[in-house]
């Protein structure tokens, strides 16, 4: 019997796009809730993934990202939502953009597939926080009529801390601050690659 989750919480959606220059011309679709409703803390998709054998789990951040916070050894299926624009340098936000992965819906497929997922199977999608990535890649996959897609709502890396002397570092909850399992070594079998 496949555990009961319900959602832990609701949001306003978020409808304001990753930062993007005018130059870009794709904006980044950034929201927490999904169409199905299903939510998952880490400590939970860890259970459900303890409990069913046929759980898969879909790390959705950027390669570089996950470079330098890690990456929950259990991940079935690397395939970033966006990814960073190195070419085009924002003066302004002082940063690189995030733009979409034109490839994402056609790579999650391939992979989700080529595991011989089910459409009925959990599939569990996490991002770094749970805030913007995981809600629009977990709806794009019930689009591809798979029933039983989890957002993880503290993502890898969980939520800010509001005080003390590391105010501001990301090291309250998430699958890194639970004591699940994770690593700075990515699994060459699961490590995203672009298609050139």
């Amino acid at each position: 019997m496949k555990p009961s989750f319900i959602p832990l919480f609701t949001v306003l959606g978020i409808t304001s796009a990753f930062s993007a220059t005018s130059s870009i011309a794709d904006e980044v679709e950034a929201y927490r809730e999904t169409t199905l409703g299903l939510y998952v803390t880490a400590i939970e998709a860890h259970e459900l993934m303890q409990n069913n054998d046929h759980a898969v789990l879909i790390d959705v951040r950027d390669p570089i990202e996950i470079k330098f916070t890690g990456f929950a050894e259990p991940t079935d299926i690397h395939v970033p939502w966006v990814l960073a624009d190195h070419d085009n340098f924002d003066e302004e936000a002082k940063t690189w953009p995030m733009v979409k992965n034109t490839d994402f819906e056609a790579q999650i497929r391939a992979a989700i597939e080529a595991l011989g997922v089910n459409k009925e199977d959990p599939i569990i999608v996490m991002c770094r926080s749970g805030a913007t990535r995981s809600a629009p890649a977990v709806d794009v996959i019930a689009e591809m009529g798979y029933s039983e897609v989890y957002s993880v709502t503290d993502g890898f890396e969980g939520e800010k801390l509001r005080e003390g002397k590391s105010k501001g570092v990301r090291a309250q909850d998430g699958w890194r601050n639970s004591g699940l399992p994770w690593s700075y070594d990515i699994n060459p079998d699961v490590a995203w690659r672009p298609a050139y």
